[in-house]
């Protein structure tokens, strides 16, 4: 794929713990079925002060996201969130980003549930003003006031009902579902133990 100076980037945001089927397919239908050249994934940090006992190190759950994510050129895994300060706040990352990336476009990747919460995040209204988003359907998401937003768009993407506690819960029980997971997470999953207690 040649190099382009002004891409269109679409921001996945999650903790990814650890990433699965359903994360790699919603941003693989952004990648093509919307005007975006690529995905960013952008690992959560772990918050200092929620320890949270099924929270992996945050460098095992970005090192599972390159392992699913390597071979597809319109992928690219980013740990910019561990260099900011906590906790992270959407609109810091995305201000951070342009610093960085000043050609570059960025809009977020959100799912329909989370709208009808949007009020609640910090800057949201520049949020709003400044950055696309792009809403992937929940089944049980509410109608929201953002609903009609010209910033707003709703997609087709597929319903996907898995859920990294599935995943983790299902580890835990001994229950081998490889394929809900990239064979070299589920290898590296195994191989080092994780969620299994």
């Amino acid at each position: 794929m040649p190099y382009k100076k002004n891409k269109k980037i679409a921001l996945f945001f999650g903790s990814f713990n650890p990433i699965h089927i359903g994360h790699l397919a919603i941003a693989n239908y952004f990648a093509e079925f919307t005007d975006n050249d690529e995905v960013w994934w952008v690992v959560s940090p772990q918050n200092p002060l929620k320890e949270k006992k099924t929270l992996l190190a945050q460098h095992h759950r970005l090192y599972m996201v390159n392992l699913a994510i390597e071979d597809y050129p319109k992928f690219k895994a980013s740990d910019i969130e561990f260099h900011l300060p906590q906790p992270s706040y959407t609109i810091h990352t995305l201000v951070h980003l342009k610093e960085k990336y000043p050609h570059h476009r960025f809009s977020l990747i959100l799912g329909q549930d989370n709208l009808s919460n949007f009020h609640k995040w910090k800057n949201y209204e520049v949020i709003l003003e400044h950055y696309s988003l792009y809403v992937y359907p929940r089944p049980s998401a509410e109608p929201s006031q953002f609903d009609n937003h010209p910033n707003i768009h709703f997609t087709q993407a597929p319903y996907i009902e898995i859920s990294s506690t599935f995943i983790r819960n299902a580890i835990k029980q001994k229950k081998d579902i490889r394929y809900f997971l990239h064979p070299k997470v589920w290898n590296y999953i195994d191989e080092m133990n994780f969620y299994k207690r």
